[in-house]
């Protein structure tokens, strides 16, 4: 018996039947997987990013929670900068681990490293850490032991850093041009943020302008030097940043020049004179 086969491309209705058929099955495919994607829209946006943030918190408390690595962020509480070395010791681990546990706590950001010289300094990474540090000790109870600089008295209240002002004063005047408002740190978009290297650099503020240039500082001249107008230099016994570069220069020569400050024979060392300690008290509020 002879078989009859429909052709299946043909012209006319034959042909334009298959292609309504289609068009309705892909229709009902396509409305399908719509269907499919608004449901799950729907049913994951709240669960996946929640699930994440969980992992993050699970991760950050874990690197917290290490005893040695609590130590070592406790220990930066206070402000101040510590080298690896320091915070082995604070951590009571030796060298080789307490670099293991500085780059898990880096990788966390929760700590930030600051090369200066050949040392590596660490601090907390940001206020967020420290306010998170603080909230748990209130839940632990306690108190932490305060930081306690070795370097020799006679270096510590003020010295010369390379060519600018160091030691206690010259932190005081860096945080007083802070609080003030004279210089601001300079805003770096393309920067990343979650693992910064360097303190900040700096530039004055209109306000900060006009009270330096009323000194006598000659603000021109800094401007025009090849180097860094100004930046925060981390200072070697307060383990916080004074102001460096041309800016931290023209601050020391100013205050060489009208007396504030005196230099010691074959040392780095600078002594504040009386005539000094009147006018940083009246001119910044320092006491010393």
């Amino acid at each position: 018996m002879a078989l009859a086969v429909q052709p299946y491309f043909v012209y006319g209705e034959t042909m334009e039947l298959e292609v309504r058929r289609t068009s309705a099955l892909e229709a009902r495919r396509a409305s399908s997987a719509e269907i499919r994607r608004a449901s799950a829209a729907q049913s994951t946006p709240a669960t996946v990013p929640d699930q994440r943030v969980d992992d993050a918190v699970s991760s950050i408390a874990a690197a917290i929670g290490e005893p040695a690595r609590t130590r070592m962020l406790y220990s930066l509480m206070d402000g101040h900068a510590r080298t690896g070395t320091e915070l082995a010791i604070v951590a009571e681990v030796s060298p080789s681990t307490a670099s293991v546990h500085l780059n898990r706590l880096k990788s966390e950001n929760l700590v930030r490293v600051h090369a200066q010289g050949r040392h590596r300094y660490f601090a907390l990474a940001s206020p967020n850490v420290a306010r998170a540090l603080e909230r748990l000790s209130v839940l632990a109870g306690g108190a932490r032991r305060p930081f306690v600089p070795h370097t020799p008295e006679h270096l510590r209240a003020a010295r010369s850093c390379y060519d600018h002002m160091a030691g206690a004063i010259a932190v005081s005047l860096h945080d007083c041009f802070l609080r003030a408002r004279w210089i601001e740190p300079l805003r770096r978009p393309s920067a990343r943020r979650s693992a910064p290297s360097a303190l900040a650099t700096y530039d004055l503020t209109p306000e900060g302008t006009r009270a330096l240039a009323a000194l006598g500082l000659d603000l021109e001249a800094a401007h025009a030097q090849r180097r860094r107008f100004a930046y925060a230099c981390l200072d070697w016994s307060e383990r916080r940043p004074h102001v460096g570069g041309a800016l931290g220069a023209a601050l020391l020569s100013l205050a060489l020049s009208r007396k504030w400050l005196a230099r010691e024979l074959d040392s780095r060392a600078l002594f504040i004179t009386r005539l000094g300690r009147r006018e940083l008290n009246a001119r910044f509020g320092l006491e010393l």
